[in-house]
C-alpha cells in the first residue's frame, strides 16, 4: 500500500489551460500527481479500494495520502498532459457524458442485482421521465435505451442537453435508484464510475458537482 502522510508531500494547484478552474497538484519524490478522489475520514476502506482498484486492475501509478480529516487518491500525470486530458466536448458535453455514465451504472446495478424484470421497469422510468420533462433528442423508446447502452465516451454527438437537464436528471436518477434499491448507496461511486473519463473531464465533472446543490446527493 502507497499510503502517504500530508507531511510527506508538497501539494498545491495550478490553472487549467482549458477549463475556468484550479487543478490540484501533489509532488512527491520528484514526481507530479493529479487529484483523482477525496474520501472523508470515517471512508478509509473505501479510499484504499479505489487506490488498490487503480493500481491493481487498471495499472496505474496512484498514492494514496492520508490526512487529518479526509483520504486522497492521487494519479500519475505530466503536466503537459493537461492540455489534452479534457477530451473533445465542451464543458456541458462533460456534463453530459458524465450524467449518462452515472446513469447507465445504476441501470447495469439494477439488471445485476434486482434482475431483468426491474431493468426493464426503469427503462420505462427513464423513458417516462425523458419524456415528461421535455428532454431534448429523446422522441422514442429506442432513442432512450441507446442511451442507457451506448457508451458516451463513443458517442461523435451528444444529446443537445443544457446544464439544467443535467441537473434534473441526476436529481431523478437518485430518487429512483433509492426506490429500487431502499438505499443511496449507489451515489456514493462517483469517482469510481466515471474512472475511464479522461482525467481532466473527470476532475471537471466531480468539481461542477462538488458546487452544486447535488452534492448533498452524489457522494
Amino acid at each position: 500500500m502507497f499510503l502517504l502522510k500530508r507531511q510527506d508531500v508538497e501539494i498545491s494547484s495550478i490553472q487549467h489551460p482549458k477549463l475556468d478552474q484550479q487543478v490540484p497538484i501533489l509532488h512527491y519524490q520528484g514526481v507530479t500527481f493529479r487529484l483523482i478522489s477525496v474520501f472523508k475520514a470515517n471512508q478509509g476502506e473505501q479510499a484504499r479500494a479505489l487506490w488498490r482498484e487503480l493500481t491493481d486492475n487498471r495499472g496505474k501509478a496512484c498514492v494514496l495520502v492520508e490526512e487529518p480529516e479526509r483520504y486522497s487518491v492521487w494519479g500519475k500525470i505530466r503536466l503537459e498532459q493537461l492540455d489534452s486530458d479534457t477530451g473533445s466536448h465542451s464543458k456541458t458535453g462533460i456534463l453530459i457524458q458524465a450524467s449518462l455514465l452515472l446513469l447507465q451504472a445504476l441501470y447495469i446495478d439494477i439488471e445485476e442485482f434486482l434482475g431483468a424484470r426491474q431493468a426493464s421497469l426503469f427503462e420505462k422510468d427513464i423513458l417516462d421521465l425523458l419524456r415528461q420533462r421535455q428532454f431534448p433528442q429523446v422522441s422514442s423508446s429506442e432513442t432512450a435505451y441507446n442511451l442507457l447502452t451506448t457508451n458516451p465516451l463513443q458517442l461523435a454527438k451528444l444529446p443537445a442537453w443544457q446544464e439544467n437537464h443535467v441537473i434534473m436528471l441526476l436529481q431523478e436518477l437518485h430518487r429512483l435508484g433509492k426506490g429500487y434499491f431502499g438505499n443511496a448507496n449507489f451515489a456514493n461511486q462517483v469517482a469510481n464510475t466515471l474512472q475511464d473519463m479522461p482525467s481532466g473531464a473527470r476532475s471537471h465533472f466531480i468539481s461542477w458537482l462538488n458546487q452544486s446543490p447535488l452534492t448533498k446527493l452524489w457522494q
